[in-house]
This record gives structure tokens, C-alpha cells and sequence, in this order.
């Protein structure tokens, strides 16, 4: 990693927000920010100037005047919840000051009847679902990092996870958002709307938008009751059954609540057989359960497939082993993109990774690349032969986490569609002087 320098006094931008957020270990100057916190900033920022600080407001009219107090300087911002994801998305240039959200974290109202609940974004995804388990609910996302991830985290990068198989992404659970403007100015949309921005559907918008078009400050969400039993059914065998047992099962009436391929590597190493995999979570009464799991058996077995099913603790341990070892890469010069193919192909994907999953039926999954030649070979096949690269593609693959030397010889997002000007459009509306994270989304917004 290439050395940085900070060359702004690292007194100037905390002592005027030191009065703002008053507490004394609010404010953590960037040589006394420890240093694996320190490391995991780094990966966020082009080679060049440390900010100065971080800065932890604990509510969201703390949090609007640090955003005006840095308008007003022209400070750039880093925003971030917990810091699980600061790796992912494209470099962030000159940042002077990290905002955290982390200490924003209160339940604002859980409407058990009404399945809805609102909370501030710095809310632990596992400390929110432990709340709403005590009234047998739960928040449809499966994200990464799901101990520490907080809520806008997940949000911003529109981290939705396996469950949208049966639920949808962060999109369609997303019921109101609250977030701080670039200029201090705080603005709603959707559910407990005071006021609203006429024009955008700000919760499209600012989903997946990695920071760069508001600071996300508080959330509603829709809910589910949690299902009485679950069940997992793993296939595994050669590549064209597998491929036929996805087909087979896109278009049946089976409802399963996850569903994903597993390259060979990543099925030999949860101890699960031999070739890729399929693998199909059923959550319902115990008879569905039961007929849908073996309704999939039957399948696998006419395929020449192997076949388990997976119930109560093993269950469980299994889905906590495949999130771990799909997000977690065994050395540092791996590259963890995110990749939309058409679910037909996506087998034909996973038969040149070792380490990838694909969800059948949206065909979004993870992959862990070796090289950077490796993303741009697959990039090309994502898209067809002819002379316009835009047209016809067969989907995407844009970096999540990669080296920084990797992130600064290519693209991270490998953007080809022609939606660029209107989103630099919609950026200089909201943030003008583009202090929030500038460089960090598609086409350096």
C-alpha cells in the first residue's frame, strides 16, 4: 500500500466539530484511530491525503451540522456505518473527515401489526433482528458481514444477500428514508414522510448510491412473521444436471426462500460432494417444508444428482458456512466482484471460478477472482461480440473489494451503459460541490 500523507492541520477540521458533537471520544484524530480501523479507511481512499478524523455524532441533528459545518468549508466526506463495506465500490479522493453513524443507533418504532419498523441507521443488522425475533419477525436480508453491518450500510450498497429469491432486494423492503443533504438540509421520502422531494423516488435513489448522494440517517422497513419450519436441500454433480435441476426448479411451483449455484471449490469446501452445486432453502409450515424438499430430491436423483437435505442446527451452520466463505477471501490479492448474468449462463460462469455463487433466479451472486486479467476476461463474455459493447449484454461484473493497486489499473464498476450523464446530472443536484464520496460510485461520481 502506498504511503499517505495528511496535509491539512489535524486540528482544524475537529475543533469546529468538537463543539457540535461535544463528547470527547466523539472525536478520534486519525493518529489515535486504531490501526486495523485505520487499515480498513485506507482501502477506502485513493493513494494521497489521510483525512483528518473520524467524527461520531449520536443523532441525526449532530449528524446534519457536521455535514453543514463541512459544506461550508468544502470538507470531503467519507461516510460510513460500522466500516464493514469501506472496501467496496471505487476509490474516494482527498477525503478530509470520516463520518460514522455508528453511534446513531436507536429503534425509533416497531409497528408489530402493521409488520413495519423504523430505526436510525446505525443500528446493528443483528442486534435489529434479535429485537424483532422476540416478536417472531424478521427483516427479509441476508447482507454481508451480518454481525457488523449496520443498517444504512447495508442500504447504501444495497447489500441485499440469497433471500431475495423470495423477498426482493433492499429496494422493494424499503418503506421511508430519512437522510442528511450535502448542504446540512434534512429531507424524507416514503413512510413518515414530514416533507418530501418532488421529482425522484428518493429511496430508489439513494439505495445502493455508496454514500454519494445523502448521508442515510434513518430507515422503515416492511417485515415478515418468521416461518414455523425450515429446510435445505443441496444437489451436487455435474455441470449440465445442476444446470437442468436450476431450470427445472425456475419453472416450477416450488417457492423456495433461497436459492443458489455453488462453484466446485466452494461446494468441496463445506464438505458438500463433488461438482457444482445447487442449493434451495424452503421456509413454511413443516408439511410444505417437507413436500418442496423432497419434491427437489426427486429431481436430483432423476438427474443423476446427489442430494441432502439439511434441517434445525445443521441447517443453520451450513448457511452461516457458505456466507462465510463466499465473503471471506483466503488471501489479500483476491478480488471479490459482484456479477448479474442471465440465470441461464450462470453456470457456464461458474465453471471458470473456483470460488463463486449465483442465485438462480435474478442471477446477481459473488464471485472471488484471481487477477485482474481474470475481471476483465469475464467482463468480456458478459457482453456480446458486436461492435457496440452497450447493446445486447448478457449482464454485469463490477469489483467490490480488490488491492488498491487493482482498483487503480481498472474500472471497479465496468460500466458501459449509456446512463452516465444523467447521473452526474443527479449528482451535481445533490451535492454541488461533490464532498460526498467523491470518486466512489459509477464513472468516478
Amino acid at each position: 500500500m502506498k504511503a499517505m500523507s495528511n496535509d491539512r492541520p489535524q486540528g482544524v477540521c475537529a475543533s469546529e466539530l468538537a463543539s457540535i458533537v461535544g463528547e470527547e471520544n466523539a472525536i478520534c484524530l486519525w493518529e489515535n484511530i486504531e490501526l486495523g480501523q485505520q487499515k480498513g479507511i485506507q482501502q477506502a481512499i485513493a493513494s494521497g491525503k489521510l483525512p483528518s478524523c473520524i467524527v461520531y455524532p449520536r443523532s441525526q441533528e449532530q449528524l446534519a451540522a457536521v455535514i453543514a459545518t463541512a459544506y461550508t468549508n468544502n470538507w470531503r466526506i467519507l461516510p460510513c456505518g460500522s466500516g464493514s463495506k469501506l472496501s467496496w465500490g471505487g476509490l474516494v479522493k482527498g477525503v478530509d473527515v470520516v463520518v460514522s453513524t455508528e453511534r446513531i443507533n436507536k429503534l425509533i418504532e416497531h409497528a408489530v401489526g402493521d409488520l413495519t419498523v423504523t430505526v436510525e441507521a446505525g443500528m446493528k443488522f443483528s442486534d435489529l433482528q434479535a429485537l424483532l425475533a422476540k416478536s417472531r419477525q424478521f427483516l427479509a436480508l441476508d447482507p454481508t458481514a451480518p454481525e457488523s453491518a449496520t443498517i444504512g450500510g447495508i442500504v447504501a450498497t444495497g447489500d441485499t444477500g440469497s433471500l431475495r429469491q423470495r423477498y426482493g432486494s433492499v429496494r422493494d423492503q424499503l418503506l421511508g428514508i430519512t437522510f442528511v443533504r450535502a448542504d446540512g438540509q434534512i429531507a424524507k421520502a416514503g413512510g413518515r414522510v414530514v416533507k418530501n422531494v418532488a421529482g425522484y423516488d428518493l429511496m430508489k435513489l439513494l439505495t445502493g448510491s455508496y454514500g454519494t448522494l445523502g448521508f442515510i440517517s434513518q430507515l422503515t422497513f416492511r417485515l415478515y412473521p418468521l416461518a414455523e419450519a425450515s429446510g435445505t436441500v443441496v444437489l451436487t454433480g455435474k455441470a449440465e444436471a445442476v444446470s437442468q435441476a436450476a431450470d427445472i426448479l425456475r419453472g416450477s411451483a416450488l417457492t423456495p426462500v433461497q436459492a443458489d449455484l455453488l462453484s466446485t471449490k466452494l461446494v468441496s469446501s463445506l464438505g458438500l460432494g463433488q461438482g457444482l452445486g445447487l442449493i434451495a432453502r424452503f421456509q413454511s409450515i413443516s408439511e410444505s417444508v417437507k413436500e418442496q424438499s423432497n419434491r427437489v430430491l426427486e429431481v436430483g436423483q432423476k438427474l443423476g444428482l446427489n442430494g441432502a437435505i439439511f434441517a434445525d442446527g445443521d441447517e443453520a451452520n451450513l448457511w452461516q458456512r457458505l456466507q462465510e466463505r463466499i465473503h471471506t477471501t483466503a488471501t489479500e490479492s483476491l478480488i471479490t466482484c459482484k456479477i448479474g448474468v442471465l440465470p441461464t449462463a450462470a453456470v457456464e460462469i461458474l465453471n471458470q471460478v473456483e470460488w463463486g455463487l449465483i442465485h438462480i433466479s435474478s442471477g446477481l451472486g459473488l464471485l472471488q477472482l484471481e487477477s485482474k486479467n481474470q475481471v476483465l476476461k469475464i467482463r468480456d463474455e458478459l457482453y456480446s461480440a458486436g461492435s457496440d459493447r452497450t447493446q445486447d449484454s448478457r449482464g454485469f461484473l463490477t469489483i467490490l473489494s480488490a488491492p488498491m493497486a487493482v482498483k487503480e489499473q481498472i474500472d471497479v464498476w465496468g460500466y458501459t451503459g449509456n446512463a452516465l450523464p444523467l447521473m452526474r446530472r443527479i449528482k451535481e443536484q445533490f451535492d454541488s460541490k461533490n464532498i460526498l464520496s467523491p470518486g466512489r460510485f459509477v464513472g468516478g461520481i
